[in-house]
């Protein structure tokens, strides 16, 4: 057997499940009903976002707390226009997101900026002119 080419959920290791929750609800996410103190989960289209407490994760994983630091992942959003990033943009610091660089011009041709959430876990915000997105935000990969 081979894995399956999809991702079901992703689990932010957080210092606080409450204050994350706070932010993503802030940012229009919708929490699950099946979210308790420990954890909460967000839906998404296709995806869902787990957010769990730094050190329940790491001893989920059999990992040290330390070996959880930054990994070099960002999470992204890709928009259908320059103004929709810098809209999203916005309303992400508006809620409270770090920000960590400016939507802007990039070396690839698109456009994208960067903000980090209170955990520091970086998203990108982007605009690919080279993929086009369906009616739902979804990447259409050639």
């Amino acid at each position: 057997m081979s894995l399956p080419s999809r991702i079901n959920l992703v689990t932010l290791g957080v210092a606080n499940v409450a204050t994350s929750t706070a932010f993503y609800e802030r940012l229009g996410w919708t929490k699950s009903p099946v979210s308790n103190d420990d954890v909460t989960f967000f839906y998404s289209e296709g995806t869902v976002l787990g957010l769990f407490g730094r050190a329940s994760l790491a001893d989920d994983a059999n990992v040290n707390d330390l070996e959880l630091g930054y990994s070099a992942v960002a999470l992204a959003q890709n928009f259908a226009s320059e103004a929709e990033v810098d809209e999203a943009y916005r309303h992400a610091l508006a809620c409270g997101a770090e920000p960590r660089k400016s939507p802007q011009k990039v070396f690839w041709g698109g456009y994208s900026g960067y903000f980090a959430d209170p955990d520091g876990h970086l998203w990108e915000l982007a605009h690919n002119p080279f993929i086009s997105l369906d009616e739902r935000g979804h990447m259409c990969l050639p």
